[in-house]
């Protein structure tokens, strides 16, 4: 019998959960990859893989044209931003479902993406955009410091840094343009006012907002989420100018088919919304959204991606958290432990550790200085935070730190997990 394939390039922190709700769907995952071995959990999975240039399009329309004798490929997608053009334009060569390559394009570019929600009257940021160092200052200038300076292209926080002084600024865009961050393209540098308040995670599927999700980033320069929380606490008025805002983005944007995440904060004028991601956030919204709404967003994304019909009827209505894991400065990870206690409390639903003893630890500011997270629930949020609060604390781990010019903004000790 000819299998029904779901092609996943490459991988993502989410790449599992992708993998797992393709197989409930009855489909054959078959993921491309230019290198299948930087995915551990691949390994042992059973998953077929093929290695192929997947920055080169017509080598993956040419891989998934030999498919054909064996397997019905019956849809294409990917759980990775910089690639989710390229699925775009593989499902338009096939006649297969999925995202418009143009419009995703449009919204991966920060700059182009502020320009259309700007020029539509969504509430975004002041912004600039620089090439060079001066054109960063006279930029800054203009706006007013505090400012927030990230590359124009990019995800997971990669680059983005609050400047509150022009020596802050001088340094990080000297860390940007002086060769030590990694450009995907010719280097740009976005300036913008820093929006102060609140920060919320919006969910979307086509033009329905599914959940909205209170988000903890703690404190800056740099921007690491540290906790989620599903649904946030909002009123009635702040939930519904939220999704007013929200789904005017997908309009701006052309944004109309499959899952959408929108990082927005509340200011003092209101909504203001941060950035427009054309996918599905990564670990753990998905997580988070299934265990609160009842909604799993990766399966009924998958089902779009066949052609079929997805049912986004809320079936629960719970409160989901989750607590990231990391560490207060650079070292070597000696030892960590109490993940299986702590996945014993009542209530917890993951405890999951994505590093091993004896791992070096030197943080970016990023998505890479995760090393874990909890994730619980229960029918209310003070109950949920309670039961996430006892699961962290059983979490330990120790370090030998190593010198680190970040540390000079740290304060003495090590603070452990619950920071």
């Amino acid at each position: 019998m000819r299998k029904r394939a779901l092609v996943l390039l490459e991988g993502a922190s989410n790449g599992p959960q992708y993998i797992q709700a393709a197989r409930r769907l009855g489909l054959h995952p078959i993921i491309l990859s230019s290198d299948p071995s930087q995915y551990d959990y691949l390994a042992g999975s059973g998953c077929e893989t093929i290695c192929v240039d997947t920055d080169n399009l017509a080598a993956m329309v040419h891989v998934c044209s030999r498919l054909s004798p064996t397997a019905d490929v019956a849809g294409i997608t990917s759980a990775r931003e910089s690639l989710y053009a390229a699925v775009g334009k593989l499902c338009q060569h096939f006649d297969l479902p999925g995202p418009n390559p143009a419009a995703v394009e449009r919204c991966c570019d920060k700059f182009a993406q502020r320009q259309l929600l700007a020029g539509s009257g969504v509430p975004v940021p002041a912004f600039r955009v620089a090439v060079d160092a001066l054109g960063v200052k006279d930029s800054a200038a203009e706006i007013e410091f505090p400012v927030i300076v990230k590359p124009a292209v990019g995800i997971g926080s990669s680059g983005v840094r609050l400047c509150r002084n022009v020596d802050e600024l001088a340094g990080h865009t000297d860390y940007l343009l002086g060769g030590k961050h990694r450009w995907r393209c010719s280097p740009r540098i976005l300036v913008e006012e820093f929006a102060q308040g609140p920060h919320y995670s919006v969910e979307i599927m086509g033009n329905k907002v599914i959940g909205i999700g209170a988000a903890d980033f703690g404190d800056p320069p740099h921007f690491v989420c540290r906790e989620y929380i599903y649904p946030a606490l909002l009123t009635d008025y702040k939930h519904n100018r939220i999704v007013d805002v929200s789904l005017s983005c997908l309009q701006a944007l052309g944004l109309g088919w499959g899952p959408k995440n929108i990082d927005l904060r509340w200011t003092e004028l209101g909504p203001v919304v941060i950035e427009v991601n054309p996918r599905l956030a990564g670990t753990p919204n998905s997580q988070l959204v299934k265990l609160a709404y009842g909604i799993d967003l990766i399966a009924e994304h998958i089902k779009l991606v066949i052609g079929e019909e997805c049912t986004l009827r809320q079936s629960r209505s719970d409160t989901a958290a989750a607590r990231v894991l990391i560490p207060d400065r650079d070292g070597i990870l000696d030892t960590i432990g109490g993940d299986t206690r702590a996945a014993a409390v009542p209530g917890v639903q993951e405890v999951t550790i994505f590093i091993e003893p004896k791992t070096p630890i030197v943080r970016k500011g990023d998505e890479r200085d995760k090393i874990g997270h909890v994730i619980a629930a229960s029918p209310d949020l003070a109950r949920t935070k309670a039961i996430l609060q006892r699961a962290v604390d059983l979490i330990d781990w120790s370090m030998t730190p190593i010198a680190s010019s970040r540390d000079q903004d740290q304060e003495p000790g090590f603070h452990g997990a619950s920071q």
